[in-house]
């Protein structure tokens, strides 16, 4: 783990030293999650998958649905409930 001093600028940008985006492999383009936590701020890289990862995650989530003989439309019901119990669960951490 390494400790480096950076700036904001004046747009509230920041410039991560050369050395930790090559020790990360970071280039330009990649996207991070920021997290605050009081006086911490931490940023996480996301890796963004490819046209083709994601055409090939797709492929793969069907495939297993049809295996285990779920229809379109109940994929999407049980999408919509997932989606319902997350939304529900962030307003309770609120």
């Amino acid at each position: 783990m390494s400790i480096e001093v950076i700036t904001v600028s004046s747009k509230g940008q920041i410039a991560l030293p050369a050395g930790m985006r090559k020790r990360m492999s970071i280039n330009q383009g990649d996207k991070f999650a920021a997290y605050e936590d009081g006086k911490v701020i931490m940023l996480k890289p996301l890796k963004v998958p490819s046209e083709e990862e994601f055409k090939m995650w797709l492929d793969e989530a069907s495939e297993w649905a049809s295996a285990s003989g779920l229809k379109e439309a109940q994929v999407s019901d049980i999408i919509k409930e997932y989606r319902a119990e997350k939304r529900a669960k962030k307003q309770e951490d609120k």
